[in-house]
């Protein structure tokens, strides 16, 4: 496990805390389960990737895409529309927060392979900064939908480089195989379709690989790739305006090696050399994936003769991850004590599913009606929250300094059931 800060909190004595909050107070305040978020955390993060890409551009213009499906909270979005993010966004639902929580149209990308005309509409009439194209049947959807209201769309297709990121096979997205983007080899005529298209505007190339990358030679080697072909554009009379290779920069969950952002945007830039174009990223678990922990109270202890179990208020319909990936997140105790008779569990939830694992054979010391946090859970965590087992969705708080704000409050029952009706 790296050190407790990695993960945007810190121990205080033996009280764990998230800046100038204890864990204590936000459960006593606000009930468990629930997401805690670190302003300062997001803002640091944020800020290391923009410091390191500025350097690197040397003034010339590019534009972090935050990738609002890592956690689209309106008050994170806000938080990240006033430091300067644009925002990647992959349905008209997400469109709807971004602008509701102050983003600019101008600075959003849309992806994702299956827009509907209806999210078509709604994006071009908010004067979106372009359509990240994933297939031919979209472009040619694009042209007649902005056609229709007399626009243009200005698109970027998602090429798909056939590049390994060597990561979960279901968070990769640059393979021959997956359902994602535009086959490299076909990319250039169906650019030469797109520029005789009525409704099309060419603005860019894009690609994205997959998510949690903790080497960054196949982003650059995807890079390299998209560059090249935007040269070949240049030969055929196509101009690109911006080129974007995506997102997918990993965290440290446990001890993984973690990407170093001045090399990766210097990399960046060798590759884009002195071509006239803006560079987008569209980062999202490297900005608020270590910003956020899941806190959650011990209801149980359950001992065995083969495996002990810490059964917790919080499951796998809160936090999936470990369910859907097999994915790890560090488990630590809110109250640590010297005298602690630490035990092997397994931390599982009370949903009625063998797989509602939050983690395995973790050695802890909690005892029942004692406070557990999920560390690394800012990303993928709530936005992939489910109401499985009529449960209600966690709360989610927000702490700025000594100050803890709930910024999505906790559902109930009564909220759930409100929109369903009985026959006659």
């Amino acid at each position: 496990m790296a050190a407790i800060e990695t993960y945007g909190a810190r121990y205080e004595g033996d009280a764990l805390f998230i800046e100038g909050v204890s864990l204590h107070s936000v459960a006593a305040q606000f009930g468990t389960p629930t997401y805690v978020y670190s302003k300062a955390a997001l803002t640091a993060a944020y800020g290391r990737l923009d410091a390191a890409v500025s350097q690197a551009r040397a003034g010339r213009s590019y534009t972090l895409c935050y990738a609002v499906k890592a956690n689209s909270n309106l008050a994170i979005l806000n938080l990240l529309t006033k430091l300067g993010a644009g925002f990647d966004i992959v349905s008209g639902g997400e469109l709807q927060r971004v602008l509701r929580a102050g983003g600019q149209a101008n600075k959003v990308v849309f992806s994702g392979l299956g827009k509907t005309r209806d999210e078509i509409a709604m994006a071009l009439q908010a004067g979106i900064k372009c359509f990240n194209v994933e297939s031919e049947p979209e472009l040619e959807r694009l042209s007649e939908v902005a056609s229709a209201l007399k626009v243009k769309a200005p698109v970027s297709l998602r090429v798909n480089p056939d590049v390994d990121a060597k990561t979960h096979p279901y968070i990769s997205t640059g393979l021959k195989n997956n359902k994602f983007g535009i086959a490299f080899d076909r990319a250039r005529s169906v650019y030469q379709r797109a520029a005789t298209l009525p409704g099309i505007s060419i603005a860019g190339v894009d690609c994205h690989i997959g998510s949690q990358l903790t080497d960054a030679s196949p982003l650059v080697e995807a890079m390299q790739k998209i560059v090249s072909l935007a040269d070949d554009l240049a030969n055929d009379g196509i101009q690109l305006h911006h080129i974007c290779p995506g997102g997918g920069v990993g965290i440290t969950y446990t001890s993984e090696p973690q990407i170093d952002l001045v090399r990766y945007a210097n990399a960046l830039q060798q590759a884009l050399g002195n071509r006239a174009v803006e560079l987008l990223l569209e980062p999202g678990r490297a900005i608020v994936g270590n910003a956020g922990v899941l806190l959650t109270k011990v209801e149980y202890v359950k001992l065995g003769a083969n495996k002990n179990f810490l059964i917790v208020d919080a499951a796998m319909n809160d936090l999936i991850r470990p369910a859907l990936y097999q994915a790890h997140h560090e488990i630590v105790e809110v109250q640590r004590t010297q005298t602690q008779q630490r035990k092997e569990f397994d931390v599982v939830g009370p949903v009625c599913e063998s797989s509602d694992v939050l983690g395995y054979s973790r050695q802890l010391g909690a005892t029942e009606g004692e406070l557990l946090a999920v560390l690394s859970a800012g990303a993928y965590g709530f936005v992939m929250s489910s109401n499985y087992n009529t449960r209600p969705r966690a709360a989610e708080v927000m702490i700025d300094g000594v100050k803890a704000t709930i910024v999505r409050d906790r559902e109930t029952v009564q909220g759930l059931v409100s929109g369903e009706y009985l026959l006659d």
